[in-house]
């Protein structure tokens, strides 16, 4: 122990000295994360809401075909402008001002109201324009109400009960709490923490490996009468501190940058307070020498400090890509998935924001299986370094 502590503070002590690398991994990337994502949660909820409440623009190419309709939308405050174009002119228009709208009323629309028969409308839009296609759905809302009521008339006139066309009533009922609510806008929180928690140790983990190989100093090293493994243990060491603090800014900061989001103004809450911060903490601290134990050993592969960074910059999709496939499959917590790393920290995480904590037996689980796979790794990293090919 007294050789993996001196290695330990060696190691910590050299990367302290590289300012750069110090900033670009305990500040940037703990610190720019956490704002980056309140301050794209705050102007998506500012947007939507915005969108809502402001009125809608609509173009009506021959709006006199339909004055009745056009009468409804007013009466939902659809500000309407009028113009007499074909259908080849709406299209160029809307294609030169993508966030445009113009219904298009054929000539045969009043006949075919009279006739009893559907009456078609064209309602041209950019929905690649993503305010065009929020105004697209509350116009399409207004429009399927208006033929709802001609309907209704339809029956009435013809001395039929209005509820003979509404066999079924389905009411919605949504019983999702503030807190559940706002694990969706966070589904990308545990993500972003394991990554930033990876990238707190990748420097000292590729300079500890591939940059002592590349400034000739890992042969000396080796020749020290020590047992080679406690030296690449130290490393993994000092990787694992820098881990651990990187995790703890990067949570201190969402912590922090949240309580600026406003969430309670959209119907959600996250408790985001000390006691789930430390819980969040504590359930990614199993992935910490992992996740250094997985960098050193590859870095530990490499021959020179940029092939590190290459190769050590695709394994980081490794251990978190079980996240992208649990947010695109809809995954919920299973005995066999939390006994994958990463992705038990990931139902972890969400069931601290839900306050919705994990069963004890399913915590027990990921921890046990994430520190298992980290001590194998570990000790594959220490068999590397007892073979003579490593100065190879």
């Amino acid at each position: 122990m007294r050789t993996i502590w001196r290695v330990f503070l060696k190691e910590v002590r050299e990367n302290l000295r590289d300012r750069r690398t110090l900033i670009s991994a305990l500040i940037f990337g703990p610190l720019f994360g956490p704002v980056l994502v309140a301050s794209a949660l705050s102007l998506s909820f500012r947007g939507a809401g915005a969108q809502s409440d402001r009125p809608l623009h609509l173009t009506v190419s021959h709006a006199e075909r339909a004055p009745n309709l056009l009468s409804f939308l007013r009466q939902y405050d659809v500000r309407v402008r009028m113009v007499t174009e074909d259908e080849a002119a709406a299209r160029r228009e809307v294609a030169a001002h993508s966030g445009e709208e113009v219904l298009l009323v054929p000539g045969d629309f009043g006949a075919r109201l009279e006739a009893g028969q559907p009456a078609p409308l064209l309602l041209l839009a950019d929905e690649s324009n993503t305010e065009s296609a929020r105004s697209v759905q509350r116009i399409a809302g207004i429009i399927n109400q208006y033929g709802a009521t001609i309907a209704r008339l339809r029956l009435v006139a013809r001395g039929l009960d209005p509820l003979l066309s509404v066999p079924i009533v389905l009411h919605p009922v949504d019983i999702s709490t503030p807190a559940g609510r706002s694990a969706l806008a966070l589904s990308m929180l545990s993500y972003l923490v394991l990554l930033t928690t990876l990238m707190g140790g990748i420097y000292l983990a590729i300079d500890a490996t591939a940059g002592e190989r590349e400034r000739g100093s890992l042969e000396p090293l080796l020749t020290v009468p020590v047992r080679r493994e406690h030296l690449i243990y130290g490393k993994i060491l000092a990787a694992c501190a820098y881990m651990t603090l990187s995790l703890a800014l990067t949570v201190t900061a969402f912590a922090i940058a949240l309580r600026f989001v406003g969430l309670e103004r959209f119907g959600m809450s996250a408790d985001f307070g000390p006691r789930v911060a430390v819980g969040i903490v504590l359930a990614c601290l199993p992935f910490v020498p992992l996740g250094a134990a997985l960098m050193t050993l590859v870095a530990a592969y490499t021959r020179s400090y940029r092939e590190a960074q290459t190769y050590v910059g695709l394994v980081l999709l490794v251990p978190t890509l079980p996240l992208l496939f649990a947010g695109l499959l809809g995954l919920q917590p299973r005995a066999d998935l939390m006994a994958v790393p990463s992705l038990g920290q990931h139902f972890i995480i969400l069931g601290l924001i839900r306050m919705q904590p994990l069963p004890a037996a399913y915590v027990a689980l990921s921890v046990c299986s994430t520190l298992a796979f980290g001590a194998l790794l570990v000790f594959a990293a220490g068999r590397l370094y007892r073979r003579e090919a490593l100065l190879g």
